[in-house]
C-alpha cells in the first residue's frame, strides 16, 4: 500500500501521470447496508434532482452536491479541492464503489472534511463527462467509470483515477488532502499542464489536409486488419458491438460492393446476433462482451447500442436476406415495446446489469431450472440448442469465478442444428420459440434490475431513426409507428422555447441539449420523414439543424463544438468547449452525424447553406481525420457522401446541360432554372438548338403546310402546367418558289418555357417530358422531319421555406 500512495505523490513531480488507480480490481467482498441506511438516516442536495443515479446516492452520509455554481463557490469559500465523481445508474463499477465506501461514516467523514464532493451523471451532462474523461485517461493512459477527478475550485482537474476499492480509496484520500495543503504550488502546475492538453485533444484542430478517398480506404484497411476472422469483431475482448465500423463498411460496400467486406460484416453480425451478448430470450443486446466469443456479456443493456444495432441488422438483412438478421431486429422492437417504452411515447434509456448486487442474475439459468420450467424432453432440447450445461458456461466479470449458471447462446444456427440432428429446421425453430416464450414468462417473475426511466434526446434520436428505417425498409408499420410517437413526444414534451432539452423525467424537461441531441434527434427525424412523408418531421430536422450552425458552430475552424455558444452572462461552468470527436460510450460522433444531416437536408430542400456547412465541418476537421483515420466513421461516412457529390457536381461542369439531344443537322441541349420545387412553384425550361452550318430551321409561318416549324410540345401527362412558351426571333429568308417571306433559324437559338407545379403536385419524383420537332433544310432541299423526345427528372420537395440558388443563369440570361 505504502507504493501505492508513493505513486500518488510522485506523479505530482511529472508531466502527466502514467497509472493511477484504472487497474486496480474490486474487492471480492462488498460491504452490507448499514440499519440505519434504509431509514434515509442520511440526506443531501442531491434529493432535489431528478437524475436516477443522483437520487441513488441522496442518502449517502457524503454531502453531495450537484454540479453547479454553487459547488464552486463553496470550494472557492473554504479553499477545499472539489472530488468530483461521476458515473450513471446502471453502471456496476458505479455501485460496488457506493457499497464499498460512499455508504460508509468513516470515507464520508474523510470526504466531507478535505473536500467538496460532487456527483454527475455523465447521461445527464455529457460535457462535463467527457472534459474530466480526458483528464483520467492523460493521468492513467485509459478510463471507465466511475470516474474520480480531483479538481481545483476553478474546475481544473489536478488527478485521476477510476474506481478505487475502499482500502485504497482510504489511502488516496488522505494522501490528497496533504498534497493539497502542503504542495499547492505542484498541484496549480499539473492543473495546468492538464488543461492545457485537454483544450489541445477537444479542439478536433490540425494542420488542414484535403479530404480524399485515400483517406476513407485507409480507415476502412485499419477496421479490416482488426477484423476477428474467428468471431467476428474488431480487436480482442473486451468485445462493443462495432456500430461505427459496421455503419462505414455498408456505406462502402453501397458504393462499392466488395466479397471481402461483406464477409466481415455477416460474420460479425452472426457472431453477435448468435451469442450470448444478444439476449436470446427477450431481445435487444447487452453492452458488451467479456470474452471474444460474444459469450458472456457485461450485462447492461443500453437504449443507444439497440438503436444503432436495429439499423445495422436491418442493412444485414438487406444485403444477405439473411433471415436471423431480420428476426434479430425484431427482438430489439419486442424487448423496447416491453421494457423500455413510457406511456407517453418516449424510450428509457438502460437497464442495470445486476439484480440484488449480484450482476447478471436477472438473466443467467442453471441447468436445472430450464428442466423444471421446460420439462425434461424439451428442457433438454433447448440446453442442447442453447448452450446450456449442468457444470454452467457463465464466469462472473470481476472476479473470474465459474458457477452453475448458464447464459444462453446459439452454437450454431437452428438450421444447422436441424441438419446435424436430422430434424425439419421449420418445426424445430417453432418448438424454439415457444420454449424460448415460456422461459422468458417464468425469467420476468424475477427481481428485474433497475431500470434507469429517464429519457435522454440524443438516444431516443438514435432508436427512432434504427425503427424509421427497419420499418420502412422492412415494410413493418409498427416500427414507424413506435418511432413516430417517440418522435412526437420529444417535440411535444422536450422543447423549450425553440431549444430542445437534454433530459426529461418525472414531468421535468431541463438541461439545454448538446451537439449530439440535436444531431441525433434530427437524423431520427429525417428518416421518419422518409418512411411517413409527414412534412412536420422535415420541418423540425430543419429547425434543429438551423439551431446548430447558429449556436454551435466554431467560426474560425470549422465543426461543430459540443456545446451551444453561452449566451451574455450565462455560467460556462469550467466546461472547456470542445468537439467530442471521438464519440464516447459507443456513440457516433456528434460531427459526423450532423454533417450527413446536412447533407440530407441539402438534397431535400435544395438550399445550399446545408451542403455548404457541411462541407465545412468537414474541411475544419480534415487534419483530424487524417491523425485519426479509423476512429471517426461517422465523419468519414459524411467524408464519401461529400466526394461523391463532388465527383457528380464535376461531370456536370463538363456537360451541364440537364439533358441532351441529337436531330438531323441539330444538336439540342435542355436547361431547368430548378430541378428541385415546391408544390405551387414556377420555373423555366430552356431549349438550345444548335444548327449546322448550311442548314436552316423554320419557324411559324401562317398557311404554309410544306415545311414542319419548329415547335415544342410537352406530354399531356405531365406534372407542371404549362404557362406560357417563347419561340426565338426568326430571320426572314425569301422562298423563291412561293415568293413569300418565311421566318428561319440558324445557328444557334433557344426556346424559353414558362412552367409551374400545382399546388397538390405529390410530392417525390417526375419527369418532365417533351418533344421537339425539327426540320433542316439547306439552300438545295429539306430533310425529313425529325422529333426528339425529352425527359428531365425533377424532385418536388415538401412545402418549406428554402433559399434555392438558381440554375444555369447564364443560359436564362439570354431570354429578352
Amino acid at each position: 500500500m505504502r507504493n501505492f500512495a508513493s505513486r500518488i505523490l510522485l506523479c505530482l513531480s511529472m508531466t502527466l501521470c502514467p497509472t493511477f488507480g484504472s487497474s486496480q480490481q474490486p474487492s471480492t467482498e462488498t460491504q452490507t447496508k448499514e440499519s440505519g441506511q434504509q431509514m434515509h438516516k442520511h440526506t443531501n442536495a442531491l434529493i432535489k434532482e431528478t437524475s436516477p443515479y443522483l437520487l441513488q446516492h441522496a442518502h449517502n452520509p457524503v454531502n453531495w452536491m450537484p454540479w453547479g455554481p454553487e459547488a464552486f463557490a463553496k470550494a472557492k469559500a473554504e479553499n477545499k479541492s472539489i472530488f468530483l465523481s461521476v458515473g450513471y445508474s446502471t453502471c456496476y463499477w458505479c455501485h460496488v464503489m457506493e457499497r464499498e465506501s460512499f455508504e460508509h461514516q468513516d470515507v464520508a467523514d474523510m470526504i466531507n472534511e478535505h473536500f467538496v464532493p460532487i456527483k454527475v451523471d455523465r447521461e445527464e451532462r455529457p460535457e462535463v463527462d467527457q472534459q474530466y474523461m480526458m483528464a483520467t485517461q492523460l493521468v492513467t493512459g485509459s478510463g471507465g467509470w466511475p470516474n474520480s477527478v480531483w479538481l481545483t475550485p476553478d474546475g481544473k482537474p489536478w488527478m485521476a483515477g477510476t474506481y478505487f476499492p475502499r482500502p485504497q480509496f482510504k489511502q488516496v484520500l488522505l494522501q490528497l488532502s496533504d498534497v493539497w495543503k502542503n504542495r499547492r504550488g505542484d498541484v496549480a502546475k499539473q492543473a495546468e499542464q492538464l488543461t492545457s492538453a485537454i483544450e489541445k485533444l477537444g479542439s478536433g484542430n490540425a494542420e488542414s489536409k484535403p479530404v480524399t478517398m485515400e483517406l476513407i480506404t485507409a480507415a476502412i484497411d485499419i477496421s479490416l486488419q482488426r477484423f476477428d476472422p474467428a468471431h467476428g469483431g474488431f480487436g480482442g475482448a473486451p468485445k462493443f458491438p462495432p456500430h461505427a465500423n459496421l455503419a462505414l463498411l455498408f456505406d462502402r460496400y453501397r458504393r462499392e460492393s466488395s466479397p471481402d467486406i461483406l464477409h466481415v460484416i455477416e460474420t460479425t453480425l452472426d457472431e453477435m446476433g448468435r451469442g450470448g451478448v444478444c439476449d436470446q430470450l427477450g431481445g435487444g443486446f447487452h453492452r458488451y462482451s467479456t470474452d471474444d466469443r460474444w459469450l458472456l456479456p457485461h450485462f447492461e443493456k443500453m437504449l443507444y447500442d439497440n438503436g444503432q444495432l436495429m439499423r445495422s441488422y436491418t442493412d444485414g438483412y438487406l444485403l444477405t436476406e439473411n433471415p436471423r438478421h431480420r428476426e434479430t431486429v425484431a427482438g430489439i422492437y419486442d424487448w423496447l415495446v416491453r421494457e423500455m417504452t413510457s406511456p407517453d411515447g418516449g424510450f428509457y434509456s438502460a437497464v442495470d446489469s445486476e439484480s440484488d448486487a449480484e450482476e447478471g442474475k436477472f438473466y443467467v439459468w442453471t441447468y436445472n431450472e430450464v428442466i423444471d420450467v421446460l420439462g425434461k424432453v424439451d428442457g433438454e432440447l433447448l440446453a442442447n440448442v442453447y448452450g446450456v450445461n449442468p457444470d454452467g458456461n457463465f464466469k462472473e466479470e470481476a472476479t473470474g469465478q465459474a458457477s452453475e449458471n448458464n447464459v444462453l447462446h446459439l452454437q450454431a444456427t437452428i438450421q444447422d442444428f436441424a441438419d446435424q440432428h436430422s430434424l425439419d429446421s421449420g418445426d424445430l425453430d417453432k418448438r424454439m420459440s415457444t420454449l424460448r416464450a415460456k422461459l422468458l414468462s417464468e425469467r420476468q417473475k424475477r427481481e428485474y434490475p433497475h431500470l434507469d426511466d429517464k429519457v435522454i434526446a440524443a438516444w431516443n434520436g438514435l432508436m427512432i431513426e434504427g425503427l424509421a428505417y427497419a420499418g420502412r425498409q422492412l415494410d413493418e408499420p409498427k416500427y414507424v409507428e413506435a418511432a413516430g410517437r417517440a418522435a412526437d413526444f420529444i417535440l411535444d414534451k422536450m422543447v423549450k422555447d425553440g431549444r430542445l432539452q437534454r433530459t426529461y423525467r418525472s414531468e421535468t424537461a431541463k438541461i439545454d441539449g448538446y451537439l449530439n441531441d440535436y444531431a441525433f434527434v434530427a437524423a431520427g427525424l429525417l428518416e421518419l420523414y422518409h418512411a411517413t412523408d409527414d412534412v412536420k418531421y422535415l420541418t423540425a430536422a430543419r429547425a434543429m439543424a438551423d439551431t446548430v450552425m447558429r449556436d454551435f458552430t466554431d467560426p474560425q475552424n470549422g465543426g461543430f463544438f459540443f456545446t451551444a455558444t453561452p449566451s451574455p452572462g450565462q455560467q460556462t461552468e469550467f466546461v472547456i468547449r470542445s468537439k467530442d470527436l471521438g464519440g464516447g460510450g459507443n456513440l457516433p460522433t456528434g460531427n459526423g452525424v450532423m454533417a450527413q444531416v446536412l447533407f440530407d437536408l441539402g438534397d431535400l430542400t435544395d438550399d445550399v447553406r446545408y451542403t455548404t456547412a457541411a462541407n465545412r465541418t468537414l474541411d475544419g476537421l480534415s487534419g483530424f481525420l487524417w491523425q485519426s483515420a479509423g476512429q471517426a466513421d461517422h465523419l468519414l461516412i459524411a467524408a464519401a457522401t461529400s466526394l461523391q457529390k463532388k465527383q457528380s457536381d464535376a461531370a456536370v461542369s463538363i456537360n451541364d446541360a440537364d439533358a441532351a439531344f441529337e436531330a438531323t443537322a441539330v444538336a439540342g441541349k435542355a436547361y431547368l432554372s430548378q430541378v428541385k420545387l415546391k408544390p405551387g412553384d414556377s420555373f423555366q425550361l430552356a431549349v438550345e438548338l444548335n444548327i449546322d452550318e448550311g442548314f436552316h430551321l423554320y419557324g411559324p409561318s401562317d398557311g404554309i403546310d410544306f415545311v414542319k416549324p419548329t415547335a415544342i410540345a410537352f406530354a399531356a401527362a405531365n406534372v407542371p402546367v404549362v404557362q406560357d412558351v417563347v419561340s426565338p426571333a426568326g430571320q426572314g429568308k425569301m422562298d423563291k418558289a412561293i415568293g413569300q417571306e418565311l421566318q428561319t433559324y440558324q445557328g444557334q437559338v433557344t426556346f424559353f418555357a414558362d412552367l409551374q407545379l400545382p399546388d397538390d403536385a405529390e410530392v417525390g419524383s417526375a419527369v418532365l417530358t417533351f418533344t421537339v420537332s425539327t426540320q433542316a433544310c439547306d439552300d438545295r432541299q429539306c430533310m425529313a422531319p425529325s422529333q426528339s423526345k425529352v425527359g428531365i427528372e425533377i424532385q418536388v420537395l415538401p412545402t418549406i421555406e428554402s433559399s434555392v440558388a438558381g440554375r444555369h443563369p447564364a443560359v436564362f440570361s439570354r431570354r429578352q
